[in-house]
């Protein structure tokens, strides 16, 4: 293997949860082959910033979103760009996204008989339902993602629960397997040092417990359920007590309203973008739970992260980012609703033994590096490789 083009749909300066994952592959495979990410162009990306990264990057053309944060790959406006992919000698095409970008890489793999494999790291019925209003938009945007994904020579789904809706429900065929995601993070050295900085920056006091999220501050992440879920936990006696919502996003300010109207001012605070890997293992390390009753995300990056610091997560009954717990094992499941989520939390907090066992479980059972995945990755896209240059034969 002497390069590999990895094909996504979204890069930096935005961040989430995929860009985060295809920048740990790319980080990784150097160390075995070399790496062009295709990405589109974003408002406020720097070339200087491209350049320095120890992998290539080609960018192409992209138009803005009205009331979203991501915009819209154009690479068939672009002919630099085209001209790039053509001469860019890529032997193995990885998709992440099967839009615009992704159809690219398809493409190019079908034109030059090379392998290509696409992971599959999102509910896309879900982010089509909300803008597409009408069932056929939403069978007609279906069916094209699909085709691209069908094209491929193996599916990679981010954990069995995303494997199963994709083959039953979205009509995958193409031949499918797991691959888990993992995290760059690192055990704090020090929990008592690394949670005395957290509450010397947000103002916690030393006793209060806390609560966190990380990640895009949307409500399609069911980050409003989570403030009214803490409200009605604090009218059923939780006291002393601090939500730290860590991110950035398009409904901050209804959040923070909501927070008012909740009456919770004083116990949530909102950290804002805190880029810095250091900093947010400190804050993995102060909270007691990760509050994440997403039922929108598919495998996220931020529960791996929190089960790096021994934080277990409480996931909401159903959600698909929650196949790879076991309950009381190795993360906590409430059962649907605010009410219920709220008793789930006062009953977490009232049982240390109980707590105690999931927080190790969390850590030895979910914590995964990328490096060990990352080289088992490289080990596939080899084996795939062989398979489809003896299929040719």
């Amino acid at each position: 293997m002497k390069k590999v083009g990895l094909f996504i749909d979204s890069w930096y300066p935005m961040v989430d949860g995929v860009i985060k994952v295809v920048d740990n592959y790319a980080r990784r495979l150097v160390r075995y082959c070399d790496v062009v990410v295709f990405c589109p162009e974003v408002r406020g990306f720097s070339k200087a910033e491209d350049a320095g990264l120890p992998y290539q990057v080609v960018r192409c053309t992209s138009l803005p979103m009205i009331r979203n944060d991501y915009s819209i790959p154009a690479p068939i406006l672009d002919p630099v760009f085209e001209a790039q992919l053509a001469r860019s000698g890529i032997d193995f095409v990885h998709i992440h996204s099967p839009f615009s970008l992704g159809f690219s890489g398809v493409r190019y793999a079908r034109l030059h008989k090379l392998p290509v494999v696409a992971t599959l790291h999102s509910q896309y019925k879900q982010d089509f339902e909300g803008p597409l209003k009408f069932k056929f938009s939403v069978n007609i945007a279906m069916d094209s993602i699909m085709r691209a994904f069908n094209a491929c020579d193996e599916c990679w789904a981010v954990n069995g629960g995303i494997q199963e809706l994709y083959e039953r429900e979205y009509g995958l065929t193409a031949p499918c397997k797991v691959r888990l995601n993992a995290t760059d993070h690192q055990p704090v050295p020090d929990p008592e040092a690394a949670a005395r900085v957290v509450n010397e920056t947000y103002g916690i006091p030393a006793d209060a417990m806390v609560f966190l999220f990380v990640g895009r501050i949307n409500f399609i992440k069911n980050i409003d359920f989570t403030v009214r879920a803490l409200a009605r936990a604090k009218e059923m006696g939780l006291r002393n007590f601090r939500m730290l919502f860590v991110g950035r996003g398009q409904d901050e300010k209804a959040l923070s309203e909501l927070v008012r109207a909740q009456g919770l001012e004083e116990e949530v605070v909102m950290c804002g973008l805190v880029s810095g890997r250091e900093m947010l293992e400190k804050l993995y390390s102060r909270a007691k739970l990760f509050l994440f009753p997403s039922l929108y995300d598919a495998n996220s990056l931020v529960q791996i992260e929190a089960a790096c610091q021994g934080t277990p997560t409480l996931f909401l009954e159903g959600a698909k980012t929650a196949a790879t717990v076991t309950p009381d094992v190795n993360g906590f499941i409430s059962a649907p609703g605010e009410e219920n989520y709220a008793r789930a939390i006062l009953d977490i907090l009232g049982d240390e033994e109980r707590y105690g066992r999931v927080s190790a479980g969390a850590r030895r059972d979910l914590y995964l590096c990328w490096d060990e995945v990352v080289r088992d990755v490289y080990a596939d896209y080899c084996s795939l490789a062989s398979r489809k240059k003896g299929n040719r034969r």
